[in-house]
């Protein structure tokens, strides 16, 4: 073909075509905005396991000497850099050192650097438990050798120099090693004995209180059946108390073996000395943990660091949850979306097989499924508003008229409970699980179907034998994304169950060994009650991450389960066929 020879038609026509009509600005746009969310996803989850996972590694202790003649002591949390106003320069008293500042702050173009110190101590008398402290401020620092970081049962942590050690009145060492050889030697044995006052009040005395307060509950129903001061109810009365009298000198024995159990375990004590130099006494059975922060090697954290993970992990929460473990919460979230799981599904996959099978089409059966759709929009506090009336108010109440009349004014099951979050919450996820059957079930093809009717079975064998087996990975596919959302709900399960403190677990080893009338904890409350109701909210906001990390893995680990599943159901059912 000759230069001058004009191009083929075909040729000219592709020349001329724009770019949006090939398509290809479409799959820019596309795959952008899948890498964008990607990033955004992976973002989200590295600044949470970021900030999750550096909770609980111990920290340095610092000693801060300022200008102002004051000292703390404390772990560093945070540094940032800002503008100080010029009333924070008059605080400093001394005319030198407030120059000295200002001088500071401008050869640093008007700016300095502050750091957000943990300082501890907390008492009734001193509450605050953080501290911002500006460069210009700091006369003078340092780590002292045997600062002690001390966990507390109650008061959050305390930072110390040990002084001595104390056995009752007596002084058993009178040197900081000398006070943590003997601190060591003893912890153990004095947290397990104190430990095991605390399972005979729980328990022994628990249990023969509760036999006392079980005939009292008997009487009263007693006079509710033959009436207030009748020969029955008076019998019933006169063996509740012999009970009580029997009993009464095994809960003296028990409460006094506890006293003393008490007594002999609190004459355990440190003397430490604070930043400035106040003298403090701790007992060595309200101490949870402690070590020498500024003495600790790699090695020596990397142990606190998971004794911190196994207590956070095993333990229940203390100190408005601020400190302590979520185990509640995570065997409340667990139990709980797992009962709503098996609700759900059964009667989401009956919904749609009704709908898909066996209802005939037309304009009812487009409504409901109108309904059902619309049901998935509805705001999530709506459901807890319903389950709260319905449930709780209506049938709990119910219950507790029928069964449990000698209990009241005290609600059994008219009250929040796992039983019935657990019903709202297969209300909440219910739409879910229909749609994702009803698509799944529409994907059978109907040449399945005939072929089944044509060898003779009935239309529930079909649906049984041949149907269903095929639509189950769409089916399961419903029940993970009904898990995927029930785990995560808060406001619904607020009103119909979710307690801020609920040690008491809904399945325990007394009988009947399930109680689903009990409140119960959850990670996603938690969170909240961490996030935006805590009195220590500086404290918390680590473990705000720290949790939601818990919950994330939780609900990953319950998708992949039903994953794993739903694969093994594909490989049985439709790769096999």
């Amino acid at each position: 073909m000759a230069k001058s020879d004009p191009l083929p038609p075909l040729l000219q026509t592709r020349r001329r075509s724009s770019l949006f009509a090939r398509g290809e600005p479409m799959v820019w746009m596309t795959g952008g905005a899948l890498v964008l969310s990607i990033a955004m996803i992976i973002g989200l989850l590295l600044i949470v396991i970021v900030r999750g996972g550096q909770t609980f590694w111990p920290q340095k202790l610092k000693k801060v000497a300022r200008v102002d003649g004051t000292y703390l002591m404390g772990e560093l949390t945070k540094t940032e850099t800002y503008k100080p106003e010029d009333f924070v320069f008059d605080n400093i008293q001394d005319p030198d050192d407030r120059e000295r500042a200002r001088a500071m702050v401008a050869a640093n173009k008007g700016r300095s650097e502050r750091r957000f110190i943990r300082t501890g101590n907390r008492s009734p008398e001193n509450r605050e438990d953080f501290m911002w402290v500006s460069d210009f401020e700091v006369k003078q620092e340092s780590f002292p050798e045997w600062a002690l970081t001390i966990e507390r049962s109650e008061w959050g942590r305390f930072y110390g120099i040990p002084t001595a050690f104390y056995i009752g009145e007596e002084k058993a060492a009178d040197t900081a090693e000398g006070a943590w050889t003997l601190y060591e030697q003893h912890h153990g044995d004095l947290v397990d004995k104190w430990t095991k006052a605390a399972e005979i009040e729980k328990e022994e005395i628990g249990d023969l209180n509760d036999e006392i307060n079980d005939a009292r509950e008997a009487a009263k129903g007693v006079a509710l059946e033959h009436g207030e001061g009748s020969r029955q109810h008076q019998d019933a009365l006169a063996a509740a108390q012999a009970l009580a009298e029997k009993l009464e000198p095994q809960l003296d024995a028990l409460r006094g073996r506890v006293d003393r159990m008490r007594a002999e375990s609190g004459q355990y004590q440190f003397l430490l000395e604070d930043a400035s130099g106040k003298a403090h006494r701790v007992r060595l059975v309200d101490i949870i943990r402690a070590y020498p922060a500024n003495r600790a090697g790699w090695w020596d954290n990397v142990g606190t660091y998971i004794a911190r993970w196994w207590e956070f992990l095993t333990d229940e929460p203390r100190e408005a949850n601020n400190e302590g473990g979520v185990w509640p919460a995570i065997f409340g979230t667990i139990i709980l979306t797992m009962i709503m799981t098996l609700i759900v599904v059964p009667f989401g996959v009956l919904g749609a097989l009704y709908l898909r099978e066996y209802a005939k089409q037309g304009t009812l059966v487009s409504l409901v499924r109108i309904a059902v759709n619309n049901l998935a929009g509805v705001p999530s506090i709506v459901f807890g508003v319903f389950g709260f009336g319905f449930f709780c108010y209506t049938i709990g109440a119910g219950i507790d008229q029928v069964f449990f009349e000698e209990r009241l004014p005290l609600p059994t099951y008219g009250k929040g409970g796992i039983l019935w979050a657990s019903l709202t919450l297969a209300l909440l996820t219910l739409p879910v699980v229909v749609v994702a059957t009803e698509e799944a079930l529409s994907a059978v093809p109907n040449s399945m179907r005939e072929g089944s009717y044509a060898c003779g079975a009935s239309k529930w064998q079909t649906i049984r034998r041949i149907v269903l087996p095929r639509a189950m990975p769409g089916i399961m596919t419903g029940m993970i994304l009904a898990i995927a959302r029930g785990a995560g709900e808060v406001a619904p399960i607020m009103l119909v169950g979710a307690a801020k403190m609920a040690p008491d677990l809904p399945v325990d080893g007394e009988f009947p060994f399930v109680h689903p009338e009990r409140s119960f904890m959850h990670l996603g409350f938690h969170i909240y009650d961490l996030g935006f109701q805590s009195p220590n909210a500086k404290a918390a906001e680590p473990l705000v991450f720290t949790t939601t990390f818990l919950l994330i893995a939780i609900v990953v680990a319950l998708n992949i389960v039903a994953i794993w599943i739903r694969a093994r159901l594909r490989r049985a059912y439709i790769e096999g066929i």
